[in-house]
């Protein structure tokens, strides 16, 4: 059988290019931007058309201390990210990132990026959950927003951009897994054509995972169908460990039933959530900020309105948002998307009714762990920093970490752009075209085709969406968003035990031309490995952290969890890293108590 996949490897088609990025969202087209201008010879992979990456989701903004509508500066900002990551994000990459956002959003506004605008011409700015003045003494407007679709235009405009620099795209692809060499280095990928089924091998110098998130390892999410964590899967096929995966960020306000998000955008417009009884609960839980405390926090307020019984609805399962008060020209205005969404999805018009919303899995403040230059970092010989050659990691698939156990919203499209960019410069300043392709391991795309092989020959089994929809009832049930000792536990062992269904996906048309099944099953294994490092990382932690709200110890304890977990696939072990708490140029921001 060795024999045999090795021919078949020695005669996969392959193609070199001095850069392979896998993703085509946010960050993987503002990274190959960056090369393709320096002249790089740069390929794109996307399971979809660039333009239907995921950030064409996002809504409701880009954060960045521009000051266009009262005094702000970067120092403030990253006290907010700082103190809305509880304290477990990275105050040097979260330093880098706040001050690098003015530039990052100038920048795209020369890009032409279409962002609303003030009377006097400059970049309309609006109100987003946690962000304030002064070190949170009062609300602040940071958001540079496009109308509700921020992402969209964003990732046109990227697209547009990157046409323009001749950018080769591989539509339709799916990366399989990364090939590393002898000493660890990166260089390059196994990836599938979706249409054909031809397995090819893409040799590069460097590699950039930007896969995006995994959301869909949850029952009710707002991410899309497409995000089922392949860079996470492949990197820790590739023996790479995941990061701080016990935090998943639930937004406030998903509608209800369907899971569609509706923006934070609308409570920064002005919105309000009210129980049952016509109540701005919120008052109560954040005297300050209201509605617009960080997402954790919102998300655990609701749920407690509703566990106490004051939720709307027949069922009493949701809460409302409600917004005609705002006036039918500001909803249409700033918020057209919205109604949209609202009116198909909840058969509400806001201008007229409230929206039926729960919490929805949103974000994964987790993955590949990397440094604020997008270069992957897994210790070795007691160096917690070491980096692996040729491998850079940017955007929601990657943990820097700038969001620690919690993101501040509007720093999801910032982080895109700002380590995107970032990674793309550190590739050029490695002076990456004069260095020579290291040569491919004799044994490349043996343990892929080892994979497809066992896919295409299975003659009993399961069908992928059985077993992924058990896994995400699984994850759902036991992963939400107030977690105990007995319910993680229990939830380890249903998802290790789904683990070994995975392997046995049935696959009834082997034919390989558009056999999406193939591709259904594939995903599936990426998302088992996500599930498990979010599993057995929740389980271990304890202790009440930003997303990872634990009903046994509802405590934040720095004593003991203030560290970074990682969860490596072999061995299904956990270890930890420290938190860096020393900023690049400014004063530590001490762990404190959030109140809002």
């Amino acid at each position: 059988m060795a024999d045999v996949l090795n021919q078949l490897a020695n005669k996969l088609p392959r193609r070199k290019f001095d850069a392979v990025i896998v993703g085509a969202g946010g960050s993987g087209m503002r990274c190959s931007l960056q090369l393709a201008e320096a002249g790089y010879n740069v390929a794109v992979l996307s399971k979809v058309f660039p333009t239907r990456s995921h950030t064409v989701a996002a809504q409701g903004g880009i954060g960045a201390s521009l000051g266009n509508m009262s005094e702000d500066n970067w120092y403030w900002h990253m006290f907010d990210t700082v103190k809305g990551s509880d304290y477990l994000g990275d105050q040097d990459a979260i330093e880098f990132m706040c001050r690098e956002a003015p530039k990052v959003v100038y920048e795209l506004e020369h890009f032409g990026m279409p962002f609303d605008r003030n009377a006097d011409g400059t970049i309309y700015q609006r109100p987003f959950g946690g962000h304030t003045a002064n070190f949170g003494e009062k609300p602040v407007q940071r958001a540079c927003a496009a109308a509700d679709r921020t992402g969209h235009a964003l990732l046109h405009t990227l697209y547009q951009r990157n046409v323009r620099a001749r950018t080769q795209f591989f539509v339709e692809w799916m990366a399989l897994d990364l090939v590393r060499d002898s000493e660890g280095d990166c260089v390059g990928v196994v990836a599938l054509e979706m249409e054909t089924g031809e397995v090819m091998i893409l040799e590069s110098k460097v590699t950039v995972i930007a896969t995006g998130g995994a959301g869909r390892i949850f029952a009710a999410s707002t991410n899309a169908f497409i995000n089922t964590g392949d860079g996470l899967g492949m990197a820790a096929r590739a023996g790479i460990p995941l990061e701080d995966m016990e935090f998943w960020q639930f937004h406030p306000t998903g509608v209800a039933g369907a899971g569609v998000l509706i923006t934070e955008g609308v409570r920064g417009e002005g919105g309000i959530l009210l129980n049952k009884h016509g109540e701005r609960f919120m008052e109560r839980y954040a005297p300050t900020l209201k509605d617009l405390a960080p997402r954790d926090f919102v998300s655990r307020s609701m749920d407690q309105e509703i566990k106490e019984g004051r939720g709307a609805g027949p069922e009493g399962d949701h809460v409302l948002l409600k917004l005609d008060h705002l006036g039918a020209e500001t909803i249409m205005k700033r918020l057209p998307s919205i109604r949209e969404i609202a009116i198909k999805f909840a058969n509400v018009d806001p201008i007229k009714d409230p929206i039926p919303v729960v919490p929805t899995i949103h974000y994964q403040m987790g993955g590949i762990p990397t440094n604020y230059r997008g270069q992957v970092v897994v210790p070795k010989n007691g160096d917690p920093n070491a980096v692996v050659g040729g491998l850079y990691a940017i955007g929601e698939c990657a943990c820097v970490s700038v969001h620690g156990a919690n993101r501040l919203g509007t720093n999801s499209l910032l982080d895109l752009v700002v380590f995107g960019r970032a990674a793309g410069n550190h590739i050029v300043e490695s002076r990456l075209k004069d260095r020579l392709q290291k040569p491919l391991p004799a044994d490349t795309g043996d343990a892929t085709l080892a994979r497809l092989a066992r896919l295409d020959g299975s003659t009993s089994g399961e069908n992928a969406q059985d077993v992924a929809n058990d896994l995400r009832r699984t994850m759902q049930s036991h992963c939400g968003v107030f977690r105990t000792d007995e319910l993680l536990q229990e939830g380890v062992e249903m998802v290790m035990e789904i683990d070994k269904r995975v392997g046995d996906i049935l696959i009834k048309d082997k034919s390989k031309v558009f056999n999406m099944a193939r591709v259904e099953a594939l995903e599936v294994a990426n998302l088992i490995e996500v599930a498990k490092a979010t599993a057995v990382s929740a389980a271990a932690r304890k202790e009440s952290r930003g997303a990872h709200a634990h009903r046994d110890y509802p405590e934040r304890d720095d004593v003991n969890w203030m560290k970074h977990s990682l969860w490596y696939s072999e061995g299904n072990r956990l270890d930890y890293k420290p938190v860096k708490t020393q900023p690049l140029t400014v004063e530590t921001f001490q762990p404190k108590a959030r109140t809002f």
